[in-house]
Order: C-alpha cells, then sequence, then structure tokens
C-alpha cells in the first residue's frame, strides 16, 4: 500500500512538525503552567487571524468539489465564529485584556505572515492550497492537544483552548481535511506542498513569538 499523501507532507515538514507539537508552549500549556503573559500574547495573536481563517474556509467551501465537503466546512466555519470566537472572549476577560490592549497590539512577525499565507491561499482559487493550510492549521492542533492528559489543567483558559482542539467532532473534521488533501493534493504536488511546508514553519514560529514580551 502507497503511503498517504498527507503522511509524505508530514515527513517533509519534519523536523518542525514535531518540534511544533513538543514544543515549550504546548508542554508549559498541557501542564497548566503557562505564564499569564505569555498566554495572553499568544490569544491576542491567534485571535488577529480570525479574519484571515474565515477567508480561508469560505475560498475552501467555494473551490470544493463535492456538496458533502461544502457542508463539512460549512460547519466547521460556524465552530470558528461561535465556539472558538466565543472562548477567546471569555479569556480575554478572564485574563484581564481590554479590547483597547487588544486594538493597540502590532501583528508579530508570524502573525502578519499567517494572516498574508492564508488570504494568498484563498486567492489562488485552488482547493488543494486551501486544504494544504488547513491541514496543518487543524492538524498539527490535534496532533499537540493528543498528548494532554487525562487530567486536564484546572484553569479553562488552558483547559478550553485544549479540548477545543481534542474531541470527536474536530478529530473527525482532522480526518475529513486529511482525506481531502489525499484525494485532490496528488493532483497538485508542488502548491501542496509549498503552501503546507511554509505553514508548518509559521506554527513553529508562531509558538516562539509567544514568549516575546516586551519588559
Amino acid at each position: 500500500m502507497s503511503a498517504r499523501f498527507t503522511d509524505s507532507l508530514r515527513q517533509q515538514s519534519e523536523p518542525s512538525w514535531t518540534q511544533c507539537i513538543e514544543h515549550r508552549f504546548v508542554n508549559e500549556l498541557l501542564e497548566g503552567r503557562l505564564a499569564d503573559p505569555v498566554l495572553v500574547n499568544y490569544l491576542i495573536q491567534d485571535h488577529r487571524f480570525i479574519d484571515a481563517f474565515l477567508t480561508l474556509l469560505g475560498a475552501a467551501i467555494a473551490t470544493a468539489d463535492t456538496f458533502e465537503a461544502r457542508i463539512r466546512l460549512g460547519r466547521f466555519t460556524g465552530v470558528i465564529a461561535g465556539e472558538e470566537n466565543t472562548y477567546f472572549l471569555r479569556a480575554f476577560e478572564a485574563l484581564g485584556v481590554s479590547e483597547a490592549r487588544r486594538l493597540e497590539a502590532p501583528d508579530s512577525v508570524p502573525t502578519a505572515g499567517f494572516k498574508a499565507i492564508m488570504r494568498e491561499a484563498a486567492a489562488t482559487r485552488s482547493y488543494a492550497a486551501a486544504l494544504a493550510v488547513l491541514n496543518v492549521a487543524e492538524g498539527l492542533y490535534l496532533d499537540w492537544a493528543l498528548r494532554a492528559n487525562q487530567q486536564l489543567p484546572p484553569r479553562f483558559e488552558h483547559a478550553e483552548w485544549i479540548t477545543l482542539h481534542d474531541n470527536p467532532a474536530f478529530q473527525d473534521f482532522v480526518a475529513f481535511l486529511r482525506a481531502e488533501l489525499d484525494r485532490v493534493g496528488p493532483d497538485h504536488p508542488q502548491i501542496s506542498s509549498d503552501f503546507f511546508l511554509r505553514t508548518v514553519a509559521l506554527e513553529q514560529a508562531f509558538f516562539d513569538a509567544a514568549y516575546d514580551i516586551e519588559g
């Protein structure tokens, strides 16, 4: 049996993929000892590219070649705009992060890169390009969340960020994304690999940047 196309992309991305899922940020989050300033910095930046991410999902819906795929992607768009966005707002309130502070903080270099690559993938009008970015953005997060112990950290700011990325519905969606890229990616190997590898590099830089705290 030949290797899955998505497996080959992950292998190409090593060691960065493994370094992401075993990153200091992930380890401290899973153990419930992530410092609040680091978490705040991370969440402010992560919330910044929801708009671009919704644009990417919209492009994936528009370029998908099956009705089933459009339905699956549309449902997930609702999760991002609903449950995930609500988590951010609740976490900001719990951590004492004002709207003014969120708006005044400049984009980090990886955040700007993420916003750009999501819009670039959307602009290609290529389903494979959109899927390549989505497979990293969601698949890599599932991989690190699967490392969590059964006993989750006590604070919801940590625990819910884990469970948002490791629950049966999310696991099923990531499996769908992989199957779709396995299906369409082999016909578009160059664009799939390019967007996949650049997105993995951005994920690693994004975790690193969470520790870039002034003062």
